[in-house]
């Protein structure tokens, strides 16, 4: 299993993209995990020399404008594409219920009616519940609630290959209700929102973030083999690694990895 990372940044960044990012299977299957701000998500699918049309399975976690405009922009692409007779097959973008009707109501307002009749037909909004298992490219994938006070969210466990998991809270921090399921993972994929020495410079807590010291914390906690950080602040984007390293590792001692944009990463 191969990982893109097509953004790594939070909501209000400029120096880089917001958090989304692409699994691809060796089978060449792939997944989006959520689109970023906009159309900025195609620029980087670009750069990171990814077909557009190639992303037939999406997931979104929850409709914050950085994770769901960008999938306005594929809906957008995949439909006019349909039209033109210029897309084979079918996708489908997979979301809890308050996402998939956003979705549609948007498509509604904002697609052509000759785009807009795709939906359902060659474009599936797929509603997924707490708990369930789907299999996307190829393998499980069980949705949970994060059970967020800010705006309902998703995060999903994946069975990567057999034996071996991968587990993404979205952009909050893993709640206790998931530790069961993290808990020895060989990937967790954590928000950061800031150093916890900065925590008082940009409040993540406010917003239902943390910091790195605490994801690793939770990391060490869990006995997580490998946790890669991301949807951080930028004011420190050229020195990010070595800062976001250099504060976690005392606090976690498996393999910490602190992206950038469009690094491939195997897991």
């Amino acid at each position: 299993m191969k990982l893109t990372m097509l953004g790594t940044g939070n909501a209000l960044v400029t120096e880089c993209y917001n958090t989304c990012f692409v699994l691809e299977a060796q089978d060449g299957q792939r997944l989006l995990v959520d689109g970023g701000g906009g159309n900025g998500l195609l620029r980087q699918l670009k750069a990171a020399g990814i077909d557009w049309r190639s992303l037939r399975q999406i997931f979104l976690t929850h409709r914050h404008l950085d994770h769901l405009t960008g999938i306005l922009w594929m809906m957008r692409m995949i439909c006019q594409n349909l039209a033109r007779g210029a897309y084979e097959g079918d996708a489908w973008i997979y979301g809890h219920d308050e996402v998939t009707a956003l979705l549609r109501e948007l498509a509604d307002r904002l697609l052509l009616p000759k785009e807009r009749g795709f939906l359902d037909t060659r474009l599936h909004l797929v509603t997924v519940t707490d708990g369930e298992t789907r299999e996307l490219i190829g393998r499980p994938v069980t949705f949970f609630d994060l059970g967020s006070v800010k705006t309902k969210q998703y995060g999903f466990c994946m069975e990567y290959e057999p034996g071996r998991r991968l587990v993404c809270p979205g952009d909050e921090p893993l709640p206790e209700r998931a530790f069961p399921m993290a808990r020895g993972c060989d990937w967790l994929f954590h928000e950061a929102f800031c150093l916890y020495s900065e925590a008082e410079i940009f409040r993540p807590y406010e917003k239902n973030h943390t910091t790195v010291r605490e994801a690793c914390e939770t990391a060490e906690r869990l006995g997580v083999r490998r946790l890669l950080l991301y949807h951080t602040e930028e004011k420190n984007l050229a020195r990010r690694r070595e800062l976001y390293t250099a504060e976690g590792s005392p606090f976690y001692h498996g393999a910490l990895l602190v992206p950038d944009d469009l690094d491939v990463i195997e897991l």
